[in-house]
């Protein structure tokens, strides 16, 4: 039989791969998976393709070529050391690097491919990306929906119909496609994107807010030499991705320049916080993208029952939140975003082969991990919140820390708890274990504590906690971790008391039966030296709280709904959840009280 590999040819990356005993594999050149989709030439006329061919870009960009991709349909040429090449021939060469990739690793020739192309390309866009790969040497076997092939991956033969939104954000463009599913028939019902916006765009921000900072210290440009550009950019994208898991990242890059006569050095630490604030902008406009979409194929958020997220961009986190507040689910990322088309595609060549796939075998953490803090938001101190850190779903091994701050003044220690569970509130949870961290520097409130996860695939936990202003760190390792939980399950209250219960009272019902779980979390600390965490506070926070708390409750009432009225309830939740994401208060306030005027009406019926 012959063996059909699945292409995905990318903007800015591309990959192969192919399914071995019923798995989708991605083929791999010293150890990375990924083909940087750039072509050049040396010097002395030696072709270059891939990760050699970006590195020399920055230096010799009139002997390189990247997102050639961009241009796939037109009649342009674009030219390559003294010579011109149409964008399929370019395209070419990158396929043939993969082809030859997955041969040298399977010792044998391949010949077809299935190759992913953006479900907003055109006829002409479809049919260069087929002429790229019979310049490649391919027999195209299909040319497939990036969006399909990423739907592929979660379930490749969906009995029962599911509409799902495959949300992709990759180095160069982004593009939300509605698809739907059953009995493995894909159908894009609604397509929108912006081929001017991806992760590129992140890092040329992040680039010019860390050269700004270090011109005003030091009156030099990094921008205005190519070589120091180029480090500078290296070391924002390294800081970017480190930003997706931590809270903070250090850039760090010696004799990055020079200065009458001496060397000067780039060392500066960045936050999350900082970069958000950089790319939120962007990251609203793919928000009007998702809007658009939702509204061509005339769906509302529940009627959307899976949310995929697909490019290597899409790991910061501010995307997940923004897509949950918007739609009101958390997004599916379990499949390695840069990988998943790629493995959506080999899943779709093995199908054509006649191969029998099931979806793909990722190991998750099967619920949320996080600790305990206190959360005064709501205008009260609330001592039992939980923070998670790892949330579920999320793919193993996973590593991730978040930063948390001193309630009280000479603060002297805190204590770590760690549970795992769902709920906002730690006693419906299951605690996995605790340990304190004494002897902290004796300043004001605020004092920022870095508390880190880290999960492997045998299910073992390392919860560490450092000082970040004196470097104090202690840890704790908890075996059997995701055992525990399923062993200690602790029973979850009446859903549909449950967030309003809560702000009424946030200490609880004393004389309620909460079992052996909730007793241990039950005790409130008193005293002056209460070993309390806070999240750093943010704007509107009471706001956000209390609208999800409105939306949740709303779903609850919602099959009370007479069916004429339905339209409304979801036209101003859906007002409720645009404010929410769009971070306007005034007009979540005013959205807010319009459907819990609606609310109420619906509690007495």
């Amino acid at each position: 039989m012959d063996i059909i590999v699945g292409i995905d040819l990318g903007t800015t990356n591309s990959e192969v791969a192919l399914v071995r005993d019923g798995q989708p594999h991605v083929f791999a050149e010293d150890g990375d998976p990924i083909l940087p989709s750039f072509v050049g030439l040396t010097e002395d006329g030696r072709l270059l393709v891939g990760k050699a061919a970006k590195n020399q870009w920055v230096l010799a960009p009139e002997r390189t070529i990247k997102s050639i991709k961009r241009k796939m349909g037109q009649d342009v040429k674009v030219k390559l050391g003294d010579q011109e090449y149409r964008p399929q021939e370019i395209s070419a060469m990158i396929l043939r690097a993969l082809r030859d990739r997955a041969a040298r690793e399977l010792g044998q020739p391949v010949n077809k491919a299935v190759i992913t192309v953006p479900a907003y390309f055109n006829d002409g866009q479809r049919q260069a990306t087929r002429e790229a790969g019979e310049l490649a040497g391919l027999e195209v076997a299909r040319i497939l929906n990036e969006p399909t092939a990423a739907s592929l991956t979660y379930d490749p033969s969906q009995r029962e119909m599911r509409r799902m939104m495959v949300y992709d954000l990759g180095g160069g463009t982004f593009d939300v496609s509605i698809v739907q599913a059953q009995e493995g028939v894909v159908e894009v019902l609604a397509s929108h994107g912006d081929t001017q916006l991806g992760g590129d765009d992140f890092d040329e921000l992040f680039l010019n807010r860390v050269c700004d900072r270090f011109q005003e210290e030091h009156g030099v440009d990094l921008r205005a030499n190519l070589v120091s550009r180029a480090r500078t950019l290296r070391a924002v994208e390294e800081a970017k991705k480190l930003l997706s898991f931590h809270p903070f990242a250090r850039i760090e890059e010696e004799f990055i320049a020079e200065k009458d006569g001496q060397p000067l050095h780039l060392n500066v630490e960045v936050s999350r916080g900082e970069f958000e604030e950089l790319i939120h902008p962007l990251l609203d406009r793919t928000m009007d993208c998702v809007q658009r979409a939702m509204t061509d194929a005339k769906l509302l958020p529940p009627a959307i029952d899976k949310i995929v997220l697909v490019g290597g961009s899409t790991r910061t986190p501010l995307v997940s939140a923004m897509l949950e507040e918007r739609l009101g689910r958390a997004p599916h990322q379990e499949v390695n975003p840069d990988l998943c088309v790629a493995m959506g595609a080999a899943v779709q060549a093995a199908i054509i082969g006649g191969a029998d796939v099931g979806a793909v075998l990722v190991d998750v953490t099967p619920h949320s991990l996080g600790i305990k803090c206190l959360d005064d938001s709501m205008g009260f101190p609330f001592e039992f919140r939980f923070a998670p850190i790892v949330r579920r779903n999320t793919a193993l091994p996973a590593s991730r820390s978040e930063v948390f701050h001193t309630y009280r003044d000479r603060q002297k220690e805190v204590e770590i708890d760690v549970y795992q569970g769902e709920s906002d509130d730690v006693r419906r949870n299951a605690r996995v274990g605790k340990f304190m961290i004494q002897g902290l520097a004796p300043v004001d409130a605020g004092n920022p504590i870095v508390v880190q996860l880290d999960l492997n695939l045998d299910g073992m936990l390392k919860v560490s906690a450092r000082e970040r202003a004196t470097g104090l760190q202690k840890q704790v390792v908890i075996e059997n971790a995701l055992a525990q939980f399923a062993q200690e399950r602790v029973e979850a209250r009446d859903r549909l008391d449950r967030l309003w219960v809560d702000q009424a009272n946030p200490f609880g019902d004393e004389n309620e039966d909460e079992g052996e779980e909730a007793e241990e979390s039950d005790e409130v600390i008193t005293g002056e030296e209460v070993p309390s965490l806070a999240p750093g506070p943010r704007e509107g926070q009471r706001e956000a709280v209390q609208a999800r708390a409105l939306l949740e409750k709303a779903d609850r009432l919602i099959p009370r709904v007479q069916a004429e009225d339905k339209p409304e309830v979801d036209r101003l939740m859906e007002k409720v959840r645009t404010a929410l994401t769009d971070r306007q208060w005034d007009k979540l306030t005013a959205a807010s009280n319009e459907l819990a005027d609606v609310l109420f009406y619906l509690e007495d019926v």
